[in-house]
C-alpha cells in the first residue's frame, strides 16, 4: 500500500477596521516552502545497504529453577528426600567428569542498529547496544554476518566504534553538518525495530538541543519518525542521503514510539568516532570547575543583569582553572571566543576543544567582566585524579556551638557533635543547618538539615552571627536576595539565592 504525503498550507486573513467600510481579506506573504516528496523510495534505496543489525551477546550462569536449585520444575519439594534430589540432578547436569566444574552457560542476546562509516569496516553504534558484550555481530542487508571488533567506546555519548573485516569493500554513508539541518525538515530513519531489520520511517526534525539528562553532554535532536527498541545506534539521515544523528533514545509511556525521539547530532558524534579511531579511547578539554543553572534571583544577586552564563560552584584543586585564577562564584560568560547562554553549554565547549590549548574565558565577578586565560587539561586524566584522590581533610578547631534562626533554618557552629550527628566530611567548613520549616524559601531551594552554609554573598562564614551580619549587609546594600553557598555533607558545593527579608 502506498501512502501520499501532501504538504498543507494555511492562509490567514486580517480585517482592517476603517468608517463605512468593510476591510477586503488580505493574505500575509509567507516564505515558499517546500512540498514533501511524492516518494522516498530512492533515498531508501540509496543508504539502506549500509545500515546494518547488531547482535550483542554475553556469556551469563545458567538459571536453575527453584531459586537456584538444580532440580528440574515438577519434582516435589519440601519432603525429606529434598538433598538427594539435588545431588541427583547436579550430577546428571554436570556429568561424572565434572566435579568442580563451573556450572554451564547461556547467551544473553541483545539487538540494536547501526550504520558503515569506511567501506573498509569501520560500523558506529550505540554503547549501551554493545554493553558488557562478549561476542558482537554484524548482519547485513543481504544476510552476511561479520564478527566485530571494538575499536572504542564512549559512555558519556553513548557511541561506539566496531571493526568488521569483509572481504569486499562495504556501502558506505557519511557524517553530515547537523546544524545546518532546520525544525522542520524532513528526516528519515533507518534501522532494526523489535528486530525487524531494514525498517525505513519518516518525519520532520522536531526540535533541537534537547536536554534529557542522560549525560553531561546533551544535545539531542528531537524527531517524530517512528523510534522503537531496537532502533539505538541506527542512522537518522536527511534528504541528501548524510547522516545527521545516531538514533539513542525516546520518550514513551508504553515503550513503543509516541512520536517522541531523540538522536545525538553528528556534530557531537563525529568528533568522538575520530578520537577513537585516531586512539582507541577520547581526549576531552577539561577546565576543572563544577558548575550550576544562573536563575533570575542569582543573576539579580550577582548584578548580572539578566541570566546567562555558568555560575562557578566549585574549584578542583588539580585542575587548570585553579593556577589560572578562577574562583567559585565567578560566572563564566565566554569561554575561546564562544557564548555561554547557560550552564549546559559550558561542558560541550570545554570538552570539544583540544587539550593544551590555551584558551580565553570570560568571567563575570563582582559586578564587573573580566578575561582569563587557561590551558586546558585532559578531562579523563582529571577523572582518574579524581578517583584515586583521598577522602578527608586536616584538622579542624571545632568552634563554640551556638544556635541562631533565620530565614526559617537554624543553624549551629561546627563541631564535634554536629559533624557526627550529620556525618559531615572533615573538610567541610562553615555553618550548619540543623533545622528547617517546611515552607520557607530555603526549603523551596531545597535546603535540608545537615548541609552547611559555606559562604554568603562571597564571604566565608564560620559562626551563627556571620550569617546575620551577611544578610544585614545585603540589606543595606539594597539587595532583593543573598548568594548562599551550600554544601552537603560529602562537601559538593552549589550556590542558592535566597530572599534577604
Amino acid at each position: 500500500m502506498r501512502i501520499a504525503f501532501k504538504a498543507l498550507v494555511m492562509v490567514g486573513a486580517i480585517a482592517v477596521a476603517a468608517p463605512n467600510l468593510v476591510a477586503p481579506l488580505v493574505a500575509p506573504a509567507f516564505a515558499q516552502g517546500r512540498g514533501a516528496p511524492d516518494s522516498f523510495a530512492d533515498l531508501a534505496a540509496n543508504v539502506s545497504d549500509a545500515v546494518v543489525n547488531i547482535s550483542a551477546s554475553q556469556a551469563a550462569p545458567e538459571r536453575r529453577p527453584g531459586s537456584g536449585s538444580n532440580v528440574p520444575p515438577g519434582i516435589p519439594r519440601g519432603t525429606p528426600f529434598d538433598d538427594l534430589f539435588e545431588e541427583f540432578f547436579k550430577r546428571r547436569q554436570q556429568g561424572p567428569d565434572s566435579e568442580g566444574s563451573q556450572p554451564p552457560q547461556r547467551r544473553s542476546n541483545s539487538l540494536g542498529s547501526g550504520f558503515v562509516i569506511d567501506a573498509a569496516g569501520i560500523v558506529i553504534t550505540n554503547n549501551h547496544v554493545i554493553a558488557d558484550a562478549s561476542e558482537i555481530t554484524v548482519i547485513f542487508n543481504d544476510g552476511q554476518r561479520l564478527k566485530a571488533e571494538l575499536v572504542g567506546r564512549d559512555a558519556k555519548v553513548d557511541i561506539a566504534v566496531l571493526r568488521v573485516k569483509p572481504e569486499k569493500p562495504l556501502k558506505a554513508v557519511k557524517f553530515g553538518d547537523s546544524g545546518k539541518i532546520r525544525v522542520g525538515d524532513w528526516v528519515m530513519a533507518v534501522g532494526n525495530p523489535f528486530g525487524l531489520g531494514g525498517t525505513v520511517t519518516v518525519g520532520i526534525l522536531s526540535a533541537r538541543n534537547r536536554n534529557i539528562n542522560s549525560g553531561p553532554y546533551d544535545d539531542y535532536l528531537q524527531t517524530d519518525a517512528s523510534i522503537n527498541k531496537g532502533n539505538s545506534g541506527g542512522p537518522l539521515f536527511a534528504m541528501n542521503g548524510e547522516v545527521v544523528g545516531v538514533n539513542t533514545a525516546i520518550l514513551s509511556p508504553s515503550g513503543g514510539s509516541v512520536g517522541i525521539g531523540f538522536a545525538s547530532p553528528a556534530s557531537v558524534v563525529k568528533p568522538i568516532v575520530d578520537q577513537l579511531l585516531q586512539f582507541g579511547e577520547t581526549r576531552r578539554g577539561w577546565l576543572g570547575v563544577r558548575i550550576q543553572q544562573v536563575d533570575d534571583q542569582i543573576a539579580e544577586s550577582l548584578g548580572l543583569g539578566r541570566a546567562r552564563g555558568a555560575l562557578v560552584a566549585g574549584i578542583d584543586d588539580k585542575g587548570p582553572a585553579k593556577p589560572a585564577g578562577l574562583l567559585s562564584g565567578d560566572v563564566i560568560v565566554r569561554f575561546d571566543g564562544q557564548d555561554v547562554k547557560n550552564s549546559t553549554d559550558l561542558p560541550r565547549i570545554v570538552a570539544a576543544t583540544p587539550v593544551g590549548k590555551e584558551v580565553d574565558v570570560g568571567v563575570v565577578r563582582g559586578g564587573k567582566e573580566r578575561n582569563l586565560k587557561v590551558t586546558l587539561g585532559r578531562l579523563e586524566d582529571g577523572e582518574r585524579i579524581a578517583a584515586a584522590a583521598t577522602q578527608g581533610g586536616g584538622d579542624v578547631k571545632p568552634p563554640r556551638s551556638v544556635l541562631q534562626k533565620a530565614l526559617g533554618m537554624e543553624f549551629s557552629s561546627l563541631n564535634a557533635e554536629t559533624r557526627k550527628q550529620f556525618n559531615l566530611k572533615d573538610g567541610v567548613k562553615g555553618v550548619v543547618v540543623t533545622n528547617i520549616e517546611a515552607s520557607s524559601p530555603a526549603a523551596e531551594k531545597r535546603v535540608q538539615a545537615g548541609d552547611v552554609i559555606v559562604e554568603i554573598n562571597q564571604q566565608p562564614v564560620n559562626e551563627p552571627g556571620d550569617v546575620i551580619a551577611r544578610m544585614k549587609q545585603a540589606k543595606d546594600q539594597g539587595r532583593k536576595s543573598a548568594l548562599f553557598l551550600i554544601a552537603n555533607a560529602a562537601g559538593e558545593s552549589r550556590f542558592v539565592a535566597l530572599p534577604v527579608e
